[in-house]
């Protein structure tokens, strides 16, 4: 175990635990692992997005916990959140970790089962983290609110020009229109997705 009396820590990352007393076990690095994991399967995607640090530290006491990003296997999303476990000890070892990883390798077909859509915090306090998809009126709007404006040229030139006709667009259009890196793919998919569930068609201009 490691005692901090000072200095900043790392909120996104760390278990409640050590944000709370400032102890690091190997059951807080559990914890921490868990959060690699979700970036790495989300293709770098920021931890609890643009929440601020007690949003995330409030988020977490509440029980929330990160989605499974998008495609990500069910039975990896199921590790992460048995490391996101509140209770220190119910979390598995590292040596647990490396055997249950070390099964889904041997059993490719454990990880067939993916989460068919990401899920959508519901807490108040998380739904200002997220784009507010009513509020845009273009494209340009919305690409630039999840931070993918470098590619609004390639969405109007290739006839993505409302917000009714992105919501129709699929993994191979993205290939067409030039989006090529798989981490681009997936947000820009997601948040898609996520338009679908939070508007109505008649809002979709």
């Amino acid at each position: 175990m490691f005692s901090s009396q000072g200095g900043k820590i790392p909120v996104r990352w760390t278990s409640p635990e050590a944000i709370a007393y400032r102890k690091f076990t190997s059951a807080s690095d559990v914890w921490s692992y868990g959060i690699v994991m979700w970036e790495v399967m989300s293709f770098g995607e920021r931890p609890y997005w643009d929440m601020s640090n007690q949003d995330v530290i409030n988020a977490i006491e509440q029980d929330y916990r990160l989605p499974a990003p998008m495609d990500c296997p069910t039975a990896l999303h199921q590790l992460m959140l048995d490391c996101w476990q509140k209770d220190r000890n119910a979390r598995p070892r590292f040596t647990d970790i490396v055997n249950t990883l070390d099964k889904l390798i041997r059993n490719p077909t454990s990880l067939k089962a993916v989460a068919s859509m990401p899920s959508i915090p519901s807490q108040p306090l998380l739904d200002r983290s997220l784009p507010d998809f009513s509020t845009f009126s273009s494209v340009e709007d919305w690409l630039s609110a999840i931070k993918m404006s470098q590619y609004r040229d390639n969405f109007l030139n290739s006839g993505f020009t409302s917000l009714q006709l992105v919501t129709q667009i699929t993994s191979e259009d993205l290939l067409r229109i030039g989006v090529t890196l798989a981490g681009h793919q997936k947000k820009i998919l997601s948040n898609v997705q996520t338009m679908q569930m939070n508007q109505s068609p008649t809002a979709l201009a």
